[in-house]
């Protein structure tokens, strides 16, 4: 299946959820500082596993970056 993931076409298994992509992007990481929103919706943390992506899904994906003094 293809979605939009951050403006870049990105081919996902037919199965794929939002704990898919960030998965694939941030390396397995367990999603602290990430927030996902899919078609302009903010998804929960707690739903990513269960939030399956539709073909031409639009997926956000932002990452906290620490910083300052």
């Amino acid at each position: 299946m293809k979605v939009i993931v951050n403006g870049e076409p990105r081919g996902l298994p037919a199965d794929a959820t939002v704990a898919t992509v960030v998965w694939e992007l941030y390396a397995g990481a367990d999603g602290r500082g990430v927030a996902v929103a899919v078609d302009g919706e903010v998804v929960r943390r707690g739903d990513w596993a269960a939030t399956p992506l539709a073909e031409g899904a639009r997926v956000e994906v932002l990452g906290a970056i620490g910083g300052g003094r």
